[in-house]
């Protein structure tokens, strides 16, 4: 099987990061090359850009600790999709415990902190289909980010959530029906 491109730089970018005399810098190309992706990943979950910078934060901070131990079983965006995925459930935990949040409030927690946003219109679709996503139960949010924004293949989807292929498809059907209802019905 052929790798791609990606799969290449990754390689080696991942060669120069283990010479202490390029780690730095190979450090800082994988930093350019997913950082966006991975923002743009947080942000959908937790919704303020302040928030999202101090996940990202952490995320490369665990890739600097963690980097030097990667066996290369996945590849490397699955490898830190997969971290930025967990910083970011740990993080609502912890947020959800701070405001001593009920779970069955978070939606209103996430849709007051929607609608707080600088240009919310919650007539325009792109809103609705934000306060739709933020309603979905957090895992749901999670699969329906992953595969309809990030376009990310169930197969790599399992490998970054830790879960079956068909629980993904599973997860991802009942998000776009709760989307769609939530939509038709606002």
């Amino acid at each position: 099987m052929s790798k791609t491109i990606n799969e290449t730089n990754d390689h080696l970018l991942l060669a120069l990061y283990k010479q202490d005399d390029t780690r730095e810098s190979a450090f800082t190309a994988i930093v350019r090359k997913y950082q966006q992706k991975l923002y743009w990943h947080i942000r959908r979950m937790v919704v303020e850009h302040e928030d999202s910078n101090d996940i990202l934060q952490q995320v490369f901070i665990k890739m600097w600790n963690s980097l030097a131990d990667f066996r290369g079983d996945a590849n490397l965006y699955t490898w830190l999709y997969r971290i930025a995925t967990n910083e970011t459930l740990t993080w609502l935990e912890k947020e959800k415990r701070r405001r001593a949040v009920p779970l069955d409030s978070e939606e209103g927690m996430l849709n007051d902190t929607l609608a707080a946003q600088q240009g919310f219109d919650a007539n325009k679709l792109e809103w609705k289909l934000q306060q739709a996503i933020q309603s979905l139960p957090e895992k749901q949010r999670v699969v329906f980010s992953l595969r309809y924004y990030d376009e990310m293949p169930y197969e790599e989807m399992a490998q970054v959530l830790n879960t079956s292929e068909g629980a993904l498809k599973a997860s991802y059907h009942h998000a776009v029906k709760k989307v769609e209802t939530f939509i038709k019905n606002s």
